[in-house]
């Protein structure tokens, strides 16, 4: 349900969340309807502001995501619009247990050799630019799509340990795709990487605009460059066991304003049409 804005000059203005659970690691849909036109409305919750896109007549929508290290607890969620139009609306992050998942590979994948620590700073370095450089216009519509048409192993958020060593959480969800399968775009958007890195292997980033990207990790083969336009389900690359890896999967991160998001929660808010 909707809430109705705290002030009387906003009584014309509505927030709706909607999400598949408000807890870390989830995406939040934000729905702002106006009560009088307006050029930008922008949204503003975990210390992050999200500006809004337009979705019909007075109808705005966001995407936020909910990174999977955000703190339990109440938060207010602001939604202002250009003419002082303004909502508010109380949202609780419930607290999140993850797993823990204990994974052997290659030494040189837990503690680098010294000659590729500057490669992996540089990688590093890059991708920050990468994410902080989206499309300010949503690049995507409509429903979003599976990249693999296989089960989702879905160890998002897991507490990584590898050769017994504590190190990120996981923060993506694992396809088990045998090597050589097509991996689909799972929505529209432009390339901004296509290229080899140390730990993610052959990886491909696609910027959906808006603050929103697929990472889609440790391919065999990539078969689209820098810079191209992709369309909903178009062929990015073949499923591979490149970079840090115990076997041949597919790799797919969402990351949302900044947040670290299960992309399975994208699927379940925005579905096929024939999983609705």
């Amino acid at each position: 349900p909707g809430v109705r804005g705290s002030e009387p000059a906003a009584a014309a203005t509505e927030i709706f969340l909607r999400a598949r659970a408000f807890q870390p690691g989830e995406l939040l849909v934000v729905a702002v309807t106006l009560g009088a036109d307006a050029s930008a409305v922008n949204v503003r919750v975990f210390d992050r502001t999200t500006t809004a896109s337009r979705i019909g007549p007075g109808r705005w929508e966001a995407l936020v995501g909910i990174d999977l290290d955000q703190a339990p607890g109440p938060y207010a969620v602001t939604a202002v619009a250009e003419g002082g139009m303004r909502a508010v609306k109380d949202v609780t992050v419930a607290p999140r247990t993850f797993p823990v998942r204990r994974l052997t590979v290659s030494p040189d994948f837990v503690n680098p050799p010294k000659a590729v620590q500057a490669r992996i700073a540089e990688e590093s370095r890059f991708l920050q630019e990468v994410y902080a450089g989206s499309a300010p216009e949503r690049l995507w519509a409509g429903p979003w799509e599976r990249p693999v048409p296989h089960r989702a192993n879905s160890r998002f958020g897991s507490r990584s340990v590898f050769n017994g060593e504590a190190r990120n959480p996981h923060s993506g969800a694992d396809f088990l795709s045998p090597s050589g399968t097509p991996i689909h775009a799972p929505n529209a958007g432009r390339v901004v990487v296509a290229r080899d890195t140390y730990f993610n292997g052959n990886l491909v980033i696609v910027d959906h605009g808006a603050g929103v990207f697929s990472q889609l990790a440790h391919l065999s083969r990539i078969d689209v460059r820098e810079g191209e336009d992709v369309t909903p389900g178009q062929v990015v690359g073949l499923v591979g066991a490149t970079g840090r890896v115990t076997g041949a999967h597919l790799h797919w991160g969402l990351r949302v304003g900044d947040a670290r998001v299960d992309p399975l929660s994208v699927l379940a808010l925005f579905p096929p049409p024939e999983a609705r």
